[in-house]
């Protein structure tokens, strides 16, 4: 793990029809906003694009302006290695250390390279201060404690 930081999430409530989707993206394209990551889920009667982007201050004006119901919430994203297990680990550690995780999503990352992890935890500052203090080393504890615990969140 290298990087990590608290990020803000735009969390967009969409009516569902064709084009919303487009019509959110094609907004932040315009105006160069990079999504750092993002996921859409949806119910029947909307749909909620949950996304991070390169620059908040232009994503919330974009969001504003395009007049659609939205929250911001603050959630912790990590570089990860991109491999088979990279997110297991970081979700071990953080049960271990008696974090809950209330959602997660991940870029996908090219073979070999760099993925990110949006984490929405109980407690961001303990969960930042977990991961750094394992200095990278949170595959081995996780696995420890697994083993030890057994499996969870």
């Amino acid at each position: 793990m290298s990087e990590m930081r608290i990020a803000t999430q735009f969390s967009v409530f969409l009516v569902n029809k064709p084009g919303v989707l487009a019509q959110v993206t094609r907004s932040l394209a315009e105006q160069r906003v990079n999504i750092v990551a993002m996921t859409l889920v949806d119910s029947q009667e909307h749909g909620v694009l949950r996304f991070v982007a390169e620059d908040d201050q232009k994503a919330r004006k974009i969001v504003t302006q395009l007049n659609l119901p939205a929250t911001e919430t603050e959630v912790l994203c990590i570089e990860l290695s991109n491999r088979p297990g990279a997110l297991a680990d970081v979700a071990g550690l953080l049960g271990a250390n008696h974090i809950n995780i209330n959602y997660a999503y991940c870029t996908s990352g090219a073979p070999g390279g760099r993925t990110t992890a949006v984490l929405k935890v109980a407690d961001l500052n303990k969960a930042q201060k977990v991961l750094k203090d394992s200095k990278g080393k949170h595959r081995e504890a996780a696995a420890r404690t697994v083993r030890r615990m057994g499996s969870h969140r």
